[in-house]
């Protein structure tokens, strides 16, 4: 409303807006089976399931790689024909060498359904456009986040996609802005004294 306040700190905590996969029937069910960026406080209750996930960058393969110490089955869902392009070689690797974990390449989703829970997903493949239906009680989408932070203009330094750089992120050539004459606070941002914490930060476990 325009009115000034004086403060010594400012927490930025405004979170992202995660990217829909909007096919018929996911939009009710989310919450209910279909879930985005929620690997760590879901992966229990998907202990000796089938799970899904949809996605090909590094939150989705460490999502998987979580995902399998307790689920019986991770299917991954990537529309590209392969990991390269958007995944770290390491974890490729570790991918591979994860025994319940299936990677299935040039796929999308393109209808869930379910009463109350999810129950099914249909699978397209991109190329052939095949379709098959299969039974599925969890899915986990790792497509991309796009943070709240375009009312804050140059006021603070944020990466390529808009995320606000904190703490070690911050230095450049061995070197902290020049505003500081320390080391920044692990959640400071570039101005002296404002904070970021949560989704919004860049490099945070989303």
């Amino acid at each position: 409303d325009g009115t000034t306040i004086n403060c010594y700190s400012v927490i930025i905590a405004t979170g992202v807006h995660y990217r829909k996969i909007g096919v018929p029937g996911s939009e009710k069910l989310e919450g209910a089976g279909i879930y985005y960026g929620a690997a760590m406080t879901e992966a229990l209750s998907c202990r000796d399931e089938d799970v899904y996930i949809v996605g090909g960058a590094n939150s989705a393969g460490q999502a998987a790689m979580h995902f399998a110490k307790f689920a019986r089955k991770v299917t991954m869902l990537v529309r590209a024909e392969g990991l390269e392009s958007s995944m770290s070689h390491y974890l490729i690797e570790q991918i591979a060498g994860t025994p319940n974990i299936d990677v299935q390449c040039c796929k999308r989703i393109v209808a869930a359904s379910g009463d109350e829970h999810l129950e099914t997903l249909t699978i397209e493949d991109v190329r052939t456009t095949e379709r098959e239906t299969v039974p599925a009680a969890s899915l986990f989408i790792f497509i991309g986040a796009e943070p709240h932070t375009d009312w804050l203009g140059d006021l603070v330094e944020r990466d390529e996609k808009g995320f606000i750089r904190t703490g070690p992120d911050l230095k450049r050539d061995g070197r902290y802005p020049r505003e500081f004459d320390r080391e920044p606070f692990l959640f400071e941002t570039s101005m002296r004294g404002v904070f970021a914490a949560g989704d919004v930060r860049a490099n945070s476990v989303k």
